[in-house]
């Protein structure tokens, strides 16, 4: 029943955002800004799943100038977790077969997101270069899923290289955002639990190339790794404690 009931509400949800959304989107279609907004709208929702979800970002974080920012990709769950941690003028970059997802696909490109061919090798280089072009000239930053796919409660999945072919060529820092895992979630389940989402301290793509690019890729995946670790240890204790007081 509780299952039916939030299918029932993410239903409706879809369809509002994607008759106002859209609506809303027309008037500056594909401007940034948007992703920011319904990133939050988003985010929101997870009160309806039963998720207590805890944001830590910096306080500077909304006043910071360009970055690529990376994630770890979980699952359908990260629509309404570390979606909240997306930042003003932040571009996500996602596989071309999104625009195709009813409803949610035609506002994913509509708030300006990228989409990207993954199929296609010379296709995804191109989009990655277009990416750096991006970034230098319109101001915005990008958010990427280094793992290239959902995780699916198997951790932290070995990381592609193109977030970092954009963070070097555009000469920005990194900035890691970690979720903790949510693979845990039910629909039918009344409480979820805590989700915490950490946003990670700049990491500096000075000094790296082509030559070493392999290096910062590994250096930032052993990082989030180990932040993935310690939130699920911390929400492990915070769940542990929740369910003994009540």
């Amino acid at each position: 029943m509780i299952a039916l009931l939030r299918v029932l509400a993410l239903a409706i949800f879809a369809v509002v955002m994607f008759v106002f959304g859209c609506g809303y989107c027309l008037f500056s279609p594909r401007n940034p800004k948007h992703v920011f907004t319904f990133g939050r709208y988003f985010g929101r929702m997870s009160k309806v799943f039963g998720i207590k979800l805890e944001l830590r970002i910096p306080e500077d974080a909304y006043d910071r100038g360009q970055h690529v920012y990376i994630a770890n990709h979980q699952n359908s769950w990260d629509l309404f977790t570390i979606s909240s941690a997306v930042t003003p003028k932040v571009v996500t970059v996602g596989k071309k077969s999104l625009a195709w997802m009813p409803l949610f696909g035609q506002l994913y490109w509509l708030t300006g997101n990228i989409l990207i061919d993954r199929a296609n090798r010379s296709k995804a280089k191109g989009t990655i270069d277009q990416v750096v072009d991006s970034i230098k000239k319109s101001g915005v930053s990008v958010w990427m899923f280094p793992e290239g796919t959902r995780s699916r409660g198997r951790g932290l999945l070995p990381f592609k290289t193109g977030a970092f072919h954009a963070a070097i060529g555009a000469e920005v820092p990194i900035i890691p955002i970690v979720c903790s895992s949510t693979d845990g979630v039910k629909l039918n389940r009344w409480d979820n639990g805590h989700v915490i989402v950490e946003m990670l301290p700049p990491v500096s793509t000075e000094g790296y190339g082509k030559e070493n690019l392999r290096q910062l890729a590994n250096d930032c995946r052993e990082q989030m790794k180990d932040k993935l670790e310690a939130l699920d240890k911390e929400v492990e204790s915070l769940n542990q404690a929740q369910t003994a007081k009540s």
